[in-house]
């Protein structure tokens, strides 16, 4: 498990900025429980391919985190890592993950994990740096786009077969590509189990709201028209649920945003940029 945050805007930002000193605040307090890794992804200009960085450190610690955080795009990303029990805490599992023009991360985990792997080509298998299940639904979504079918489209399908397979996992995730944003918002049915719920008692600093409904992913737009996307504790502003099931697209050259629902083929919901 862990917390996302990202933004597109009409104007090169950052994350701090974005954030201000009260979010920034906010996001590296819950670094203290998701301290197994953090990673940030960026354009700086629409139309070149995403940049990664990503270490295995936690951000509370690592100094290249409040480097990454200041770093100027149009649209970019962060995930901090809460490592799924029996997943290796290093470099190679850390979100995001890059591949092609492509960055992709994600909040939940795929159990058993051998049913993920299940549903991946050999090629697809032999093609994984790491041993995460989250690099496994990137996986599932590449694979469709190896066919030809556009990125949100792909995410869609692969998300409609994970849900299959995986009727309360959490596929929430976020990707970036040259020219767009995509959002999956599909954890209406996610829990934490005991144990988790245990650890995150051990951490009394980290945002009142964290532990209300810790799987929502929520969007809201800035006066200045930028697009944000975030996690439980993550901020402050005052946020608008994702619908839930969904795949959400934003472009980065016009921050226009529409919305399809996992159940139903057609597009359901556009806001405007």
């Amino acid at each position: 498990m862990c917390r996302l945050f990202a933004f597109v805007s009409p104007t090169p930002s950052s994350v701090r900025r974005e954030l201000g000193d009260t979010g920034m605040e906010r996001l590296i307090s819950l670094a203290r429980l998701h301290g197994d890794g953090w990673g940030w992804a960026g354009v700086e200009r629409r139309g070149e391919a995403p940049g990664v960085r990503k270490s295995a450190l936690s951000a509370v610690s690592d100094p290249d985190f409040e480097d990454a955080a200041t770093t100027m795009a149009r649209a970019a990303m962060v995930h901090l890592r809460w490592a799924t029990a029996g997943i290796e805490i290093a470099d190679r599992n850390a979100h995001p993950f890059l591949r092609g023009a492509v960055a992709f991360e994600h909040n939940g985990s795929l159990k058993p994990i051998e049913s993920a792997r299940a549903l991946l080509s050999p090629e697809s298998l032999a093609e994984m740096t790491g041993e995460t299940d989250s690099e496994m639904y990137f996986a599932l979504i590449r694979e469709r786009l190896a066919l030809g079918i556009p990125l949100s489209a792909a995410t869609a399908d692969a998300a409609r077969m994970l849900r299959e397979v995986f009727p309360l996992a959490s596929l929430n995730a976020i990707m970036l590509d040259r020219e767009q944003m995509v959002v999956v918002r599909a954890s209406a049915r996610s829990v934490l189990s005991d144990d988790d719920l245990d650890e995150i008692a051990q951490h009394p600093l980290l945002p009142e709201e964290h532990n209300e409904d810790y799987f929502a992913l929520r969007w809201t737009r800035t006066d200045d028209g930028a697009l944000l996307i975030g996690s439980t504790g993550v901020s402050g502003y005052d946020w608008e649920a994702l619908p839930p099931e969904s795949v959400t697209t934003i472009r980065l050259d016009d921050l226009t945003a529409s919305t399809v629902l996992l159940h139903r083929a057609e597009s359901d919901v556009t806001r405007a940029g």
